[in-house]
């Protein structure tokens, strides 16, 4: 294929964007978009929210790759067509829920990981599914690959061209740094895609340039990308959607017409329709995850048909469970609950639940504000306007760490996740609220003769078996574990009781039907417990693993990455230079394999000392930012030291924190554990800035070096698959050896032909 000559340098950006502006407005919006789409996808193609890296390692392959082909000139419109047709199929609700649903169906026959509301097949069918999958994944990689390439054309250029290198990565870092900052105000506001949209456009306006005919083309495309951003934010026949700092949730009135995009699959309520079993459905990210039920005892008895005991499929007419649904049974268990923690606790359901049982004080803890707001306006028995009731928003982690109250009943409310905490970290939101850590902490927080009923729907053996197995560690004795069923009085699910034990089997000897109800529940769904399964720990938190091990969903994804490459690099002739990488393109990449997993280990140890809320990584991936402004400023100053003293104290600081555990701290003020990890963690960043501002100062070609710095970030999310076997901390030491290797293939230098620039 024969190369077309490289166009001259001028007319490659806007003519009045050849300046740091221009560089500063790029660098956020990119970073902004990244976010935006990590977002995004992750909500609609559901199976991206558990593996949010993915879409993260497709945005940094296509800015280094942009990087790679600097010389080819920007046009606005190669990145606003790609990302309208990623719109397009997002915002329109038939492919949106056709793309979001069989992506993620196909790809969890994958198996290993688990994804709620999936269901596995089985032989050649599994196979062919998993196949087809994969390939709908890799074309939706392969849109957001081409919306990043021209922008890291221009990036790559506009550092290359200015004289002053760190002043203009400088300027990248803090563009960067704003980019952040944006889409962390748009989710503290809980902005729809139209508020991200119409930020985007704004930004975008800056870059707009050539004839008038190209200028208003460009208009239009943007002026489409918000008006797609509309439709985005909706979903057609339900009451309610939002968009939290965390995910989408969206409301259908159980009574109204059925929204044709409901999901119809609730875990324990295969028939359509069946989830119907309260006031309010609530879905995230599309698909079912809790139901606002009112159980108020004149709710109850007004309706017979609906809460009195059925016969089941023999005929047998089932125990009556009136006033013991899965809300009730926690205090039923004590004798006195007057004081109640609940973590996870929704909607209301469990408040309401502690109140009807006569709780004096109940504190309930639920990490996302928006299903906090929505449970204090539609749940019927208004518990989260009682007095007695006190909403805490916050991490159950984190709050198990800083209370100093103690409890008589501490109740997990079906505590699950659909998604992650950063696109930093493969771990769920609820990932470090099941550990042996945080179990303990929970333990430490009862009352004497305390009881603490953990509720989860452990569909598979290998899950309750490691909560389980858990438990009878921290608390020295098997629980009790029963399994209550989805029906009216709300979802189903495993209840593991431990605790005062002795005190809890009383309570249930000394009521009949709540003896008969735990016989027949125990009897109806015995659940195995071999106790063979690993117990998590905040250094390997993988509570749907069922052993130590890579799953293979993520090899099929390093492939996809490989294809997208390939055929990237048809597209991108520079790209094609990596096959004649030598000494200083590999430090380059070097370095960005280690930042990254740098980054990762500090975000995963931020997330048990300060809670793995959506703005501590905010703050901490900003924090990030902020070392290296500090580094590029003080690279001047410490010109004279030698490299070698740099990257000695870089690796001995990585080593330093590899024997830290930062959990230490989690029982300060949050201003002071804040201080302790934020100083601890950026050490090594200062350092690494250091190593890199220097060598990026004296790299001959500054897009080059940066397409090499990303590419090798790249390999570092890659490489981030190693903790499913190794647990986090152990990244810890394999940044310290590629910084050692990258000490070693740093570029000898040049001699000196001039003053240096800075």
């Amino acid at each position: 294929m024969t190369e077309a000559a490289p166009p001259p340098p001028a007319p490659a950006t806007p003519p009045h964007a050849a300046g740091l502006g221009a560089l500063f407005v790029v660098s956020a919006l990119g970073l902004f978009v990244e976010l935006l789409l990590i977002r995004w996808v992750g909500t609609e193609i559901r199976i991206f929210a558990y593996l949010q890296n993915t879409v993260l390692v497709v945005c940094v392959l296509g800015l280094g790759m942009g990087c790679w082909d600097a010389r080819t000139p920007f046009r606005l419109r190669d990145v606003l067509v790609p990302l309208l047709l990623v719109t397009a199929l997002l915002a329109v609700p038939t492919s949106r829920f056709f793309l979001g649903h069989t992506i993620t169906e196909m790809l969890a026959q994958t198996g290993t990981l688990e994804f709620w509301g999936t269901e596995e097949s089985s032989g050649p069918e599994r196979v062919a599914l998993a196949a087809v999958g994969l390939t709908l994944a890799t074309g939706v990689m392969y849109l957001l690959w081409a919306v990043f390439v021209p922008v890291g054309r221009l990036l790559g250029r506009l550092l290359d061209e200015h004289p002053r290198p760190l002043v203009a990565y400088s300027v990248n870092v803090a563009g960067s740094l704003v980019g952040i900052l944006l889409f962390a105000g748009c989710s503290a506001l809980s902005l729809p895609p139209v508020g991200w949209f119409a930020v985007f456009a704004a930004g975008a306006l800056f870059l707009l340039h050539g004839p008038a005919r190209a200028r208003l083309i460009d208009a239009a495309l943007l002026a489409a990308l918000v008006g797609l951003g509309v439709l985005a934010g909706t979903e057609p026949g339900w009451n309610e959607t939002h968009w939290s700092p965390y995910q989408k949730l969206s409301v259908w009135s159980v009574d109204g017409p059925r929204p044709r995009t409901v999901w119809a699959k609730v875990r324990g309520a295969r028939a359509p329709g069946q989830q119907g079993n309260g006031s309010y459905l609530i879905t995230v990210n599309n698909v079912g995850y809790q139901s606002i039920i009112d159980l108020s005892p004149a709710t109850v008895a007004a309706d017979p048909e609906k809460f009195s005991p059925k016969p089941d499929a023999s005929g047998r007419v089932r125990a009556d469970q009136r006033g013991f649904s899965r809300y009730d049974v926690p205090l039923k268990l004590h004798p006195s609950p007057k004081s109640v923690l609940l973590v996870g606790a929704g909607s209301g359901n469990d408040a309401a639940g502690a109140l009807r049982n006569g709780a004096e004080s109940v504190t309930a803890v639920e990490i996302d504000p928006v299903i906090i707001e929505i449970g204090r306006r539609l749940h019927p028995e208004k518990p989260y306007s009682d007095p007695r009731v006190r909403v805490v928003n916050d991490d159950a982690r984190s709050f198990f760490a800083t209370t100093d109250q103690k409890f008589d009943v501490i109740g997990f409310g079906l505590l699950d996740s659909h998604t992650s905490g950063s696109a930093m970290v493969n771990t769920r939101l609820d990932h470090y609220v099941y550990t042996r850590e945080s179990l303990q902490q929970a333990k430490s927080l009862l009352k004497p003769g305390g009881v603490m009923v953990l509720s989860f729907d452990a569909y598979k053996q290998h899950i309750g078996d490691r909560m389980n197995t858990a438990l009878t560690e921290v608390f020295g004795e098997p629980p009790i574990v029963f399994h209550i069923p989805y029906n009216a009085f709300g979802w189903e699910g495993v209840s593991f009781v431990c605790g005062d034990l002795p005190a809890a089997r009383a309570q249930i000897a000394a009521d009949p039907r709540f003896a008969a109800l735990i016989a027949e529940w125990t009897r109806d769904m015995p659940y195995t417990l071999p106790g063979t399964t690993e117990v998590p720990t905040d250094d390997w938190p993988y509570l749907y693993l069922e052993r130590r091990q890579i799953p293979p969903l993520y090899g099929l994804l390093a492939v996809a990455l490989v294809a997208l490459f390939a055929v990237g690099s048809q597209r991108v002739a520079g790209a094609r230079s990596v096959a004649r990488w030598g000494r200083p393109e590999a430090h380059f990449a070097l370095l960005g394999a280690a930042f990254m997993l740098l980054e990762v280990q500090n975000v995963s140890k931020a997330a048990v000392v300060l809670g793995n809320t959506w703005d501590v990584s905010a703050v901490i991936i900003s924090g990030v930012m902020v070392m290296i402004l500090l580094a590029n400023a003080l690279a001047g100053v410490t010109r004279r030291v030698p490299a070698a003293a740099v990257y000695a104290a870089l690796v001995a600081t990585c080593l330093g924190l590899y024997f830290v555990d930062l959990a230490r701290f989690a029982f300060l003020p949050y201003p002071a554990k804040a201080a302790a990890v934020g100083l601890l963690t950026s050490l090594p960043m200062l350092f690494s800035g250091l190593a890199f501002a220097r060598s990026f100062a004296a790299a001959p070609r500054k897009d080059a070096a940066l397409g090499a710095n990303l590419f090798g970030a790249l390999l570092g999310a890659l490489l981030q698959s190693l903790t499913f076997v190794t647990g986090v901390k152990a990244l810890l030491l394999v940044v310290a050896a590629l910084y050692l290797l990258a000490a070693l293939t740093r570029p000898r230098p040049a001699p000196a032909t001039g003053p240096a620039a800075a």
